[in-house]
């Protein structure tokens, strides 16, 4: 047999042999990268959590988050969002709230959801973390404050016809020295539901002391979008003195709105409720049992007197002066 023959039988051989090897097995000649690891697409927050207020009691508050989670190339699987809440004085952790998502493919942003609960008191730092396989991929921070006023658009009313606090005089006790004040809180419902659960507190301090004098509260029923309403308490205080009235408003105990008026029972002077404390003398005993306490802060306040000289010669040292002139003038006399 010839050269070239054996040459030509040998590539046939070799050929028959490759194609017997892919009947007997289809994979043998495949992509070896067909069946190793796939690498995960791309994923990322699309868009910062837009947060809204969920329901509301007295002590805690729902916050709704709302995100989009990006995702571009190969299908993802494993990957999971975790919301926190810090407080945002202390940094402290206050809640938390995992969310795992189905598989990403094709690009696109998927929608993600979650609620979570946080005291109803200060503000918060809402931390976005996105996990892919365990791994952090992206992360987002927001703030949120102003929780204390949700549930309630009640506030006192703003207007120049109409003030927010009206004191006026019911009584007067001559022999006891006591004057009782109506104080009428006005309050305005700004929402679109009617509100309801309010407490109106008022407190009277003595303007110049800012001791308390008197302090009382009063509940008010339910006030319809759009509407005002007034609150009205009495708190008896005593006589020729003035006070700063002090009021707020409160929905399940929390703090809605403050208001501040004055009331001037002093026939000497007045003030006006943005007037700094002056210090001037007054009676603890009109405040407090009558235990000559009244008497001690009168002694303290005259052992506290001092008389002030201007600067100079006092009386000793003009004598001594007088005499250093005269000693001067004799030696003179003398030469």
């Amino acid at each position: 047999m010839s050269r070239e023959r054996r040459l030509t039988a040998g590539a046939v051989a070799v050929l028959l042999v490759a194609l017997l090897g892919v009947a007997a097995g289809p994979g043998v000649l495949a992509d070896p990268a067909a069946d190793g690891p796939v690498r995960p697409g791309h994923v990322s927050i699309a868009e910062s959590p837009a947060i809204a207020p969920g329901e509301v009691d007295g002590a805690t508050a729902t916050l709704t988050l709302h995100t989009r989670i990006g995702h571009r190339g190969n299908p993802t699987d494993n990957v999971s969002v975790r919301f926190r809440a810090y407080d945002a004085d202390s940094g402290l952790l206050t809640t938390e709230r995992t969310v795992e998502l189905d598989e990403l493919t094709g690009d696109r942003s998927v929608p993600v959801n979650a609620t979570i609960e946080v005291p109803r008191e200060g503000g918060y730092v809402v931390e976005t973390v996105v996990f892919r396989d365990g791994q952090v991929v992206d992360r987002d921070r927001t703030r949120v404050s102003g929780l204390e006023a949700l549930g309630t658009e009640v506030r006192f009313t703003e207007s120049e016809a109409v003030p927010p606090l009206s004191v006026s005089v019911a009584s007067v006790d001559d022999e006891a020295n006591r004057t009782t004040l109506a104080v009428a809180a006005s309050l305005t419902n700004g929402g679109a539901a009617a509100s309801d659960d309010l407490r109106v507190e008022v407190i009277l301090r003595q303007a110049e002391s800012n001791l308390v004098a008197a302090r009382e509260s009063t509940t008010v029923g339910d006030i319809g979008p759009g509407r005002t309403a007034d609150a009205t308490t009495e708190v008896t205080v005593p006589s020729d003195y003035n006070y700063y009235v002090d009021a707020a408003v409160y929905r399940d105990g929390v703090l809605v709105d403050t208001a501040r008026s004055v009331a001037n029972l002093d026939p000497t002077e007045t003030i006006s409720a943005n007037e700094t404390t002056r210090e001037v003398e007054f009676e603890v005993g009109d405040f407090a049992g009558d235990d000559g306490s009244d008497e001690r802060m009168t002694e303290a306040a005259a052992r506290t007197e001092t008389s002030t000289a201007t600067p100079g010669f006092g009386p000793a040292l003009a004598v001594v002066a007088l005499a250093g002139a005269a000693l001067l003038a004799r030696r003179r006399t003398r030469r």
